[in-house]
């Protein structure tokens, strides 16, 4: 399988357009494609940051009538390079996202990370990425 490439991660999300909003406004991914599947009773949404030939994205299920779902424990948080991390901060705080851990280096390390969560509570972490 050495010619694989990973292509996107699929969440459960309650209310897509909304969940579709915060990721192309707050954190700037592009919203690829949707696809409504009426016979099945959900919609799919593919955001990221570049065309799915080329880059991993994600992709957002909404169910229909399904508002809420239980996030378990077993899943961790998607990760985000930024260029900027305090300015990405307060743009997801600024609009009324949750900040769960303010901009600052991990514990035995100088690498800058801060974690936010989506509107249905998925983590996010944000890792400072400098332009080079």
């Amino acid at each position: 399988m050495s010619d694989g490439r990973f292509l996107h991660t699929m969440i459960r999300v309650g209310d897509l357009d909304r969940s579709v909003k915060f990721y192309t406004e707050l954190l700037g991914m592009k919203e690829l494609r949707r696809r409504d599947v009426p016979e099945g009773k959900y919609t799919l949404a593919f955001v990221g940051y570049g065309d799915e030939a080329s880059n991993a994205v994600i992709e957002l299920t909404y169910n229909y009538g399904v508002d809420k779902y239980e996030l378990g424990n077993a899943f961790g948080h998607l990760a985000i390079g930024v260029p900027d991390i305090k300015s990405a901060v307060e743009k997801v705080r600024a609009a009324g996202g949750k900040v769960t851990r303010e901009p600052g280096p991990v514990k035995f390390g100088t690498t800058v990370i801060a974690f936010v969560e989506d509107p249905d509570g998925y983590k996010i972490e944000l890792i400072e990425r400098k332009p080079s």
